[in-house]
């Protein structure tokens, strides 16, 4: 078994990636929205590289010290990928809050991931 605390920020992220993306597509399906032409537009307005830095923005403060320092490790992990839609402290910025909600979800933290998924879509409202 892998100690959840050693992995490297990428890895956090591609599992915080995921789970953003199916909770964005879940919400969006059970608010009405059934045009997949639609539902890729509006899910952007969650999951992309701006949004997410925007989003990590407006929590930041709210994060614990611990929580602090997974961010820290996904958004200082060294990426070769070049962001299209984005500038490079966005992708870093996102990248180190999909890192944390990857965290959240192999620690188990299920009721802050939702916390902080309502506070997301309070934000963006479709």
């Amino acid at each position: 078994m892998i100690d959840i605390k050693q992995l490297n920020g990428a890895t956090l992220a591609f599992i915080g990636d995921a789970l953003m993306t199916l909770k964005v597509r879940e919400y969006l399906v059970n608010h009405g929205y059934t045009n997949t032409k639609q539902l890729q537009e509006m899910s952007i307005e969650y999951v992309s590289a701006r949004a997410q830095a925007n989003f990590m923005m407006f929590i930041i403060d709210k994060l614990t010290t611990e929580e602090m320092l997974i961010y820290k490790r996904g958004r200082n992990h060294k990426s070769n990928t070049i962001p299209k839609n984005a500038d490079v402290n966005q992708y870093r910025m996102a990248t180190g809050l999909e890192a944390l909600w990857g965290y959240w979800h192999l620690i188990g933290e299920y009721k802050r991931i939702d916390q902080m998924f309502r506070l997301m879509t309070e934000k963006n409202n479709p």
